[in-house]
């Protein structure tokens, strides 16, 4: 049985009369739902020549699909296109797939390895979310990476971002606990609220000249971070910054600091010195592990 789809001014998408959950009534006001099983059947899929788009949610919840050949000339992975396609473990994209949309592979599960081309400017939101990467290039001509792009890819072990990314977004990283390093690249002016927050294996990160602000819970609950320098363009630092990274024992704050947010170093049980600008002494004074204050300007 093959999934139906219909190819519309180039897109292939579903019909719009297709039902991905069938619901058998048992009673007057309870139900039974499970999967169409014509989503069951498929295995592979091979798109026909002249598509240019994969509209929303075509292949979504294929639980059995292992293959899927993407001609060139598609310009375009629109929203769920493959998410809940559990057996998906590699998929390759042509080079003229300029955007990938949001939720566009989320929870495949089995999807170890990727390969995302030059062509590619957007990534969208939830794009990656709950895969089973265990690396990923993002290209240099990637300019936005949406909100909780890779959240929860726990087999996350590396990432190279691209240059011309100007902010990591909401929830980016958060719980990619495989994930012990990465390089921040200096195109880079904000790293938003809980971007790695729950990095477990986090053991070090460089934080380049441009970046002004660090959100909140931006670093929460990484626990092997040791140490990390903020450079002299830091403003700002959110609330829950730095909460619970139980293993840093240093940090210094420059003077360009002008605001640390309530918690920023709550529970860094290890933090027992801290260097910071007079201005901001009141920020940590409620930091129960600090044994040292340090002042940068005297």
């Amino acid at each position: 049985m093959a999934l139906p789809y219909e190819i519309v001014d180039g897109e292939i998408r579903r019909p719009k009369d297709f039902e991905e959950v069938i619901v058998y009534w048992r009673y007057h006001d309870e139900g039974d739902e499970e999967l169409n099983p014509a989503l069951l059947d498929i295995e592979r899929v091979e798109i026909p020549e002249g598509t240019t788009k994969i509209g929303p949610k075509t292949f979504s919840s294929c639980r059995n699909l292992t293959n899927v050949i993407i001609p060139d000339g598609v310009t375009s992975i629109g929203d769920r296109a493959f998410e809940y396609c559990t057996s998906l473990t590699s998929i390759t994209i042509p080079n003229s797939v300029t955007s990938i949309g949001d939720h566009a592979f989320e929870y495949c599960t089995s999807l170890t390895s990727i390969i995302i081309p030059n062509s590619v400017t957007t990534n969208g939101s939830d794009a990656f979310h709950y895969t089973g990467l265990t690396s990923i290039t993002i290209p240099d001509s990637v300019t936005t990476i949406g909100d909780h792009a890779f959240e929860v890819c726990t087999k996350l072990t590396g990432v190279t971002l691209p240059n011309n990314v100007t902010s990591i977004g909401f929830c980016v990283f958060k719980d990619c606990r495989s994930l012990t390093s990465i390089t921040i690249p200096s195109s880079v002016t904000t790293i938003g609220d809980s971007a790695f927050s729950g990095c477990s294996s986090l053991t070090s990160i460089v934080i380049p000249e441009s970046v002004t602000s660090i959100g909140s819970n931006a670093f929460g609950w990484c626990k092997s971070l040791k140490s990390i320098t903020l450079p002299n363009s830091v403003t700002v630092i959110e609330y829950d910054a730095f909460e619970f990274c139980t293993s840093l024992t240093t940090i210094t704050l420059p003077d360009s600091v002008t605001k640390i947010g309530h918690n920023a170093f709550c529970g860094c049980e290890s933090l027992k010195s801290i260097t910071l600008p007079r201005k901001l002494e009141s920020a940590v004074k409620n930091c129960r592990s600090i044994r040292e204050i340090k002042f940068s300007d005297k």
